[in-house]
């Protein structure tokens, strides 16, 4: 069983302004420590046979100016591949616009390893959405992401899970919608976004990700 708790905190989450190659992008930041050594970490998310067991089979040109493209989510172009601290490729799901995904790890205390993922996309259409729809989207993908470096963890304390059924679990869905509510937070510190809008946004989130989850707040 999954301590969710303790998965929601080991995660810290903020909001960015990481230029992507079109210009200003906004951001989304996520850092966690791994137990486990940084070749382990970075074999687990670069290796074709181990990305297929935490995260989704991947086919492609994996090396700098290649392609890639996981199955049934995201592709697109390696921009950077400095084993073992840092990869970076662009991030296109289906028709979507192009973003761009920074992963750099660095050797933590003992055996350990910090990991940071940033999430980046052109500002003008992060804005021009937020306008138009509210932050639902953000909390959303934060979500997400909240998911995969979850099921990183489990895949590097040796769970043995398939990752596609795995994410419509009781505990995954209650995992992802307190991921929404700490989204939240985030969101509306930095925006500055009234309560029942970001109550409204979080509602969106949590019925994306995990419409049979209970509320979801921290506790």
């Amino acid at each position: 069983m999954i301590d969710i708790v303790n998965q929601i905190n080991a995660t810290t989450r903020e909001l960015g302004e990481h230029p992507v190659a079109e210009g200003a992008g906004r951001s989304l930041v996520l850092r966690r420590t791994y137990d486990a050594a940084i070749d382990d970490v970075w074999d687990a998310c670069t290796d074709p046979e181990r990305l297929g067991r935490w995260l989704a089979p991947v086919e492609g040109d994996l090396r700098p100016g290649g392609t890639y493209q996981l199955k049934d989510n995201a592709g697109g172009t390696i921009l950077r591949c400095e084993e073992p601290r840092l990869l970076k490729v662009t991030w296109v799901l289906g028709e979507a616009m192009n973003t761009e995904v920074e992963l750099r790890l660095t050797p933590g205390q003992g055996e350990r390893t910090d990991l940071e993922l940033v999430h980046s996309s052109p500002a003008a259409i992060v804005d021009e959405m937020v306008r138009a729809y509210g932050p639902g989207g953000t909390i959303g993908i934060g979500g997400g992401w909240d998911l995969t470096l979850l099921g990183l963890d489990l895949h590097l304390t040796g769970a043995e899970f398939d990752p596609v059924t795995w994410e419509d679990s009781a505990e995954a869905r209650e995992f992802a919608a307190r991921s929404c509510h700490a989204w939240g937070a985030v969101v509306q510190a930095a925006w500055s976004i009234g309560d029942d809008d970001i109550a409204a946004a979080v509602a969106f989130g949590v019925q994306h990700f995990a419409p049979q989850a209970g509320t979801g707040e921290e506790g």
